[in-house]
């Protein structure tokens, strides 16, 4: 049984990426404090936790709890250690894609993880981390992940005026912390990108590593950097002029190479 569950579901845009690479990259080096689950290893349940923010009906919620459940079941022993399960996936979808207008699918599936595991762990300490982003920069830069990542044909105000209360970020925390009953924390990118490990360390706060161990971990370079705004520009252009779906994806990914973008 692990000795406490730290479940990280995002936010996206949040400097996640880059706090699953430091987690990835020092594995080794934490092995003896802390087990972890990164999203290679959930595949089929973050599929479920998409569907689940998309279709919001009781068959993909079950579907989802299944697999959370199935995800516990294959632990093996850490009677000492953290788990830290962390996608911001778990969540769903990131607003703005299709007709998805928030984040209010998260609270859901989140009180359903928290009220397995606490089942399955009855005496491990379970917590919830969020991170967050000021709103105003969280909006721009969702809309840029769509327009680079999907078919997104808006432009930046309309994007901002459609989905402006899915950024208030804060507000969804509150939501969380008032329905799921476990302490809930939060760390905006604002704070947590000027620390030596970025992104990973407020999250690494709740596990308890040892500040000799902490000293040497090494940070991950910050990952799924906006590009540049002539490139965005042009992705945008793409989206509206090329409308068959196959073309519209290697014209972008053209874009994309020519830019060094991955």
């Amino acid at each position: 049984m692990p000795r406490r569950i730290i479940l990280h579901t995002g936010f996206h845009k949040t400097g996640t990426t880059s706090l699953t690479t430091t987690l990835r990259a020092n594995r080794p080096a934490l092995k003896s404090r802390l087990a972890m689950r990164l999203p290679p290893q959930m595949r089929e349940l973050i599929s479920a936790t998409r569907g689940y923010s998309t279709w919001r009906d009781p068959l993909t919620l079950i579907k989802a709890e299944t697999r959370f459940h199935a995800l516990l079941d294959d632990l093996p022993p850490m009677p000492r250690r953290t788990l830290v399960i962390t996608s911001e996936e778990l969540g769903g979808h990131l607003p703005g894609r299709g007709d998805l207008m928030d984040y209010s699918a998260m609270p859901i599936m989140l009180y359903s993880f928290w009220s397995i595991a606490q089942q399955k762990f009855p005496a491990a300490d379970i917590q919830i981390y969020l991170s967050t982003r000021n709103q105003a920069d969280w909006l721009v830069s969702a809309y840029w992940q769509h327009v680079k990542s999907s078919s997104m044909t808006l432009d930046l105000d309309a994007f901002l005026g459609k989905f402006h209360g899915a950024g208030d970020l804060t507000h969804m925390v509150n939501e969380i912390a008032s329905r799921v009953p476990c302490p809930t924390h939060h760390c905006a990118l604002e704070d947590s990108r000027h620390r030596p490990l970025g992104p990973a360390d407020p999250l690494l706060d709740l596990c308890d590593i040892p500040q000799d161990l902490r000293d040497t971990l090494q940070a991950a370079p910050a990952e799924n950097i906006r590009p540049d705004m002539a490139t965005l520009l042009d992705l945008l252009d793409v989206n509206r002029t090329v409308k068959d779906p196959e073309k519209r994806v290697a014209t972008k990914k053209a874009i994309m190479a020519k830019a060094n973008i991955t």
